[in-house]
């Protein structure tokens, strides 16, 4: 028989403000808007020698850090088909059919996504979730689960497992 562990992460402060807007049906693109977005995390897989799946505070610290990242930002696709970004030290300016948007480089973050939708921001923090946590940890749980609810109860999950 095989045993796997699973801790969770949901605290109050792992919340962020952020602006985005997105596109759906080929060629709607909505406002620009926010999302008060709240995020929670969990990790599965065998406990290590100190009976950890893995270690809360260094989970905790390196979610908080992804999450603060985003705090108070303009989330920008990168990979977008339609939408194009460009940006250089001092501006970014994202472009979609006639619309023009132009940010200070400083409120944005530039996103590897497709489109900023809570499906893909899940997928995208739990990717930066799994490197940090291998660099400053050495570990890599065989399971990773994270939520991102946009809007009081409209959450998002995207679950990464290690092959």
């Amino acid at each position: 028989m095989s045993t796997t562990y699973t801790v969770r992460l949901e605290k109050e402060y792992l919340i962020f403000s952020a602006a985005h807007f997105i596109t759906f049906d080929g060629n709607i693109c909505e406002r620009l808007h926010g999302h008060n977005y709240r995020v929670s995390a969990e990790a599965a897989g065998p406990l290590d020698e100190n009976s950890y799946v893995i270690d809360f505070i260094a989970f905790r610290d390196a979610l908080r850090g992804l999450v603060d990242e985003l705090e108070h930002r303009v989330m920008l696709p990168t990979e977008h088909p339609q939408i194009r970004v460009a940006w250089d030290d001092r501006e970014v300016t994202a472009t979609f059919e006639d619309r023009r948007w132009v940010f200070p480089r400083g409120d944005c973050v530039l996103l590897p996504v497709a489109n900023t939708t809570a499906e893909l921001l899940a997928r995208y923090l739990g990717q930066r979730l799994l490197d940090v946590l291998q660099e400053r940890t050495g570990v890599r749980p065989s399971l990773l689960r994270i939520g991102v609810d946009e809007n009081h109860g409209q959450w998002a999950f995207c679950e990464l497992r290690e092959e």
